[in-house]
């Protein structure tokens, strides 16, 4: 990770997942709960998706699933491991697939109105994940299966499989006893409601804080980029006006090339004030009572701080592990910051800008730096990058790597749930077998929320038949003019392999139940962005990176200049970061009672020195990461600590015969640490990558940073 990723977004599933023989009998309920058919083993209907019956479709499928669960925990013959885990792998199918179409609605295609929903369902969903997890009969066959002797008679998949399930439910408060045990439900409710309530929030002020500019005030700015405010303006019936969205992927571009330093304070003020401007939709009072709920959850569960509980499961085991990672590079990031301003800073008394660097100056004066230092320009470099061009190079590495071939699907053959929706198939190349298709949503709208995330709307698995995968790439480019190449910076082009990683993993998961698809937090981001580094493979720079007028491949002296500049500005990319992971692991470790997050922001990023010029990525109000669910609360660490094995792996290809291409190398990847899923431990599937486990002098190396001397 050379600076932070994107989020990972799995659609929004129930406890338990599978296929339940059972089936809607209200009408209005079917179109989202029935089996997805037509062509590649069934896709989703997203053509028939009608927000109206969503809830009661919802109630539905959860009526059912808990009908099915409670035919296991019921069953009369004695728990075994086919009649009870693989029972419960079997269950909820129906249920999933409507979650399928609720995910679209909370990311990609957003309204006032599925928000309001969204409100509405969260508890109700909290509750139902309760009603399974604290099912007292169901959990005394799991215990039963974890406990007994048939354990040791199965194969060592199944035996994890045992084991993933028994922990899913014995850390979720099934050991929990009356009292303790309603309560542990009711924070569980409570804090579904308000974590639908802070992304919310998040995504109005991302929605109504647009900055609309005029013709004067656009100096600096490329043609390329004008053009995509100015549609972004129209689509906002601002004809005739630029819009600079409150978005990263529109904020990054601008601070990072306007002239107009007041225009650039106010887009960076505007930006990183999510959440906490003191309105409705302010979250600073969620937040609070988010940490002092999760702190009374663990408390019930014996644990001293949530952190304790949320890494007990994770490669770091403790937070104590996370933090020692992220302080032995701090003061790295922190010298390199200091090497960074003093740069700016004589490039802006040079020109006599009467200026002191602020964190709305960063951007602008390290590109600046970067042009000084190392004669490159990003808008030089950003005509080279093509976003078609570009995903072409990904399908090739897949090809190279993966041995998968990507074919579009023909139009109107596989349903969308919008026109900038595309779809291929994904084959073996080798056999010809049909693995599954992949979606890509690449353009920024109204309605969908910022960032880049990978999800799959089906999984791979093989215990009841073979099951292909459906899986999905998202992303926020700026739409340029019909019929123009849109043009993305190194740094997209990076998160958008990044992403792709993500969605590999999906379609080379060889697994055989639905519970192995799931990811180990701080592990599952080291493939995806160990897949950003074929993007400077000269395979990928001499056939894909061409100009997007000439298409003249990229100067070799162009190529020469990224490479040297690649540890440039790591101390920014990676003390953002650090500041927001390490802010994270002190809300999570701390007692939250009569929190203020404002004041506990300022104060605790003094006392780690933060630099005045730079701001967390994420500030504690727009942090969806940690507060608008807990798949990566206690756990923003988790990039650098996939960062670590990502270094350390890329060493691994740098240092192989066929180098990135190496053909015995790439089947051990595939084998190792994409096929296998969470069907082996991740220490173990990297030792047996590797050898060895990861060291953490391949990162330092990698940020150029000085590598510490044991």
């Amino acid at each position: 990770m050379k600076r932070l990723r994107f989020l990972i977004l799995i659609p929004l599933l129930v406890f338990l997942v599978g296929c339940g023989a059972a089936t809607p009998t209200d009408s209005r309920n079917t179109a989202l709960l029935a089996e997805w058919t037509g062509p590649y083993g069934g896709v989703p209907a997203f053509d028939k998706m009608d927000l109206s019956t969503l809830t009661s479709s919802l109630e539905a499928g959860m009526e059912m699933n808990l009908a099915e669960v409670d035919e296991i925990a019921n069953n009369p013959d004695p728990a075994t491991f086919e009649n009870t885990i693989v029972a419960m792998e079997r269950t909820g199918r129906p249920l999933n697939r409507a979650f399928a179409y609720y995910g679209i609605w909370r990311n990609n295609m957003s309204t006032p109105e599925s928000r309001d929903i969204a409100t509405e369902l969260a508890p109700k969903i909290s509750a139902f994940n309760s009603k399974i997890t604290q099912n007292e009969a169901l959990f005394a066959r799991i215990k039963a299966v974890y406990e007994g002797d048939e354990m040791k008679t199965l194969r060592p998949d199944q035996q994890r499989l045992v084991l993933l399930t028994y922990e899913g439910f014995a850390r979720n408060g099934a050991t929990l006893e009356n009292d303790a045990k309603k309560r542990y439900a009711e924070i569980n409710e409570r804090l579904a409601e308000i974590h639908t309530n802070f992304s919310n929030n998040v995504l109005a002020d991302e929605e109504n804080y647009v900055l609309y500019l005029n013709e004067k005030q656009l100096s600096g700015l490329s043609e390329a980029f004008i053009k995509s405010m100015a549609t972004a303006a129209t689509e906002r019936e601002h004809e005739g006006e630029y819009a600079v969205t409150n978005t990263r992927s529109s904020m990054d571009p601008f601070l990072t090339f306007s002239t107009e330093r007041n225009v650039r304070e106010k887009v960076w003020r505007t930006y990183y004030n999510r959440g906490d401007n003191g309105d409705e939709h302010d979250n600073n009072t969620i937040i609070a009572e988010i940490l002092k709920l999760r702190h009374e959850r663990i408390k019930l569960l014996g644990y001293d701080n949530y952190a304790q509980w949320r890494l007990e499961n994770r490669m770091a085991k403790t937070p104590e592990h996370a933090l020692e990672l992220m302080e032995a590079v701090w003061p790295a990031a922190l010298a390199r910051v200091e090497e960074e301003v003093a740069d700016m800073q004589t490039i802006a008394d040079k020109e006599g800008a009467g200026i002191t660097i602020e964190p709305w100056d960063y951007r602008f004066y390290a590109e600046k730096v970067r042009k000084s230092k190392y004669d490159l320009d990003s808008d030089e470099v950003k005509e080279y990058l093509q976003l078609d061009k570009l995903r072409e190079a990904m399908f090739m590495v897949a090809g190279e790597l993966f041995n998968f071939t990507f074919a579009p699907v023909p139009e109107e053959s596989v349903p969308i749930f919008h026109p900038d929706v595309r779809v291929w198939e994904v084959t073996d190349d080798k056999t010809g077998e049909h693995l599954g298709l992949w979606y890509l949503d690449p353009f920024a709208r109204t309605g969908k929320r910022s960032g880049a995330w990978a999800t799959a709307y089906r999984g791979y698995e093989t215990f009841d038949g073979l099951q292909t995968v459906l899986a999905s790439n998202n992303s926020n480019f700026i739409k340029g003019e019909p019929g123009e190449p849109v043009l993305v910076s190194w740094s997209d082009a990076e998160t958008l392999l990044h992403e792709f990683g993500h969605a590999l993993h999906y379609l080379s998961l060889r697994v055989a139940y639905p519970t192995l698809t799931s990811g180990v937090r701080d592990y599952t981001e080291f493939q995806s962005q160990l897949l950003e580094r074929w993007l400077l493979t000269d395979r990928v720079i001499n056939n894909y990176l061409v100009h997007y007028q000439t298409g003249e491949p990229i100067p070799a002296e162009l190529v020469a200049k990224i490479k040297k500049a690649s540890t440039f500005n790591q101390g920014f990319a990676t003390t953002e970061y650090l500041a927001s992971a390490l802010m994270d692991m002190e809300y999570h470790t701390m007692d939250p009672t009569g929190l203020d997050p404002d004041a506990f922001e300022r104060a605790q990023l003094k006392r780690l020195n933060m630099p005045d010029e730079i701001v967390m990525r994420h500030r504690t109000p727009h942090f969806g990461h940690i507060f608008s669910g807990e798949g990566y609360s206690a756990g923003y660490y988790g990039y650098m600590w996939a960062d670590v094995l990502t270094a350390d792996a890329a060493e691994a290809f740098d240092e192989a015969p066929g180098g990135f291409y190496d053909d015995a190398l790439a089947e051990k990847l595939v084998e190792h640490l994409f096929a296998a899923g969470n069907s082996v431990d991740p220490a173990d599937a990297y030792r047996a990558f590797r050898g060895r486990n990861a060291r953490i002098e391949a990162l330092m190396r990698d940020r150029g940073f000085p590598v510490p001397v044991n």
